[in-house]
């Protein structure tokens, strides 16, 4: 989605169920950025004993690998919530009411999809690494830690989706302008006035439960 977006939230189940799931998705949004945080203080120890000490940290490599896996997907279902993830909408972005929420509806049940099968085949892939004992080449760091995050991730990622599946089939239903729980693109002033919200100490779940928005 090229444009800022936000969520609406009421009282309804599928606004309850897309706030706490959210928590969660705060949470490991939270923990991969923390992994972030631990990997340039790796790196700069790296760097300084090498060019201090001429004494770099041993297996700076298998730990940056193993890292990877924590970065690039504890944020992955955070994003698809506040519907950050690139897309491709020049199409999408024109229509309206009950068309623009069955796209909506295919092109999300179309990511499920993908993503329980590649939840299947991450899981076996952490499954043969546990069972075979699989490390490292440096240090032998077990890989399996890395290779379970991978489908517990896109497990949280496929929850998100079931929700938004949820939300644009209740739209679609009620041709509802502005549903809970999916993301609604804002204009540019829209958008700014979030980020003042947020300066002037709005929490994430309270910029959720503005319900005056729309899509343009």
């Amino acid at each position: 989605m090229t444009a800022q977006a936000s969520v609406r939230a009421d009282q309804s189940r599928l606004s309850r169920a897309d706030r706490r799931l959210f928590r969660l998705e705060a949470g490991l949004n939270l923990a991969g950025g923390i992994a972030i945080f631990l990997l340039v203080l790796l790196a700069t120890a790296n760097v300084l004993g090498r060019w201090l000490f001429d004494l770099p940290v041993t297996g700076y490599v298998d730990w940056v690998e193993q890292a990877m896996a924590f970065i690039a997907l504890l944020g992955i279902a955070y994003t698809q919530r506040l519907g950050g993830h690139i897309r491709m909408d020049l199409v999408i972005g024109r229509l309206r009411g009950r068309l623009l929420w069955l796209a909506e509806l295919a092109s999300v049940a179309l990511m499920l999809l993908v993503t329980l099968a590649l939840i299947y085949g991450s899981y076996l892939h952490f499954w043969r690494a546990y069972d075979l004992g699989d490390s490292s080449l440096d240090i032998n760091l077990p890989t399996w830690p890395a290779k379970l995050v991978v489908p517990f991730a896109l497990s949280v990622l496929a929850l998100r989706l079931t929700l938004q599946l949820w939300g644009y089939a209740r739209a679609l239903r009620r041709n509802d302008p502005a549903p809970v729980a999916v993301p609604l693109a804002e204009t540019a002033a829209e958008a700014a006035a979030q980020e003042a919200q947020a300066v002037l100490g709005a929490t994430p779940e309270g910029r959720a439960d503005t319900d005056t928005l729309s899509r343009p």
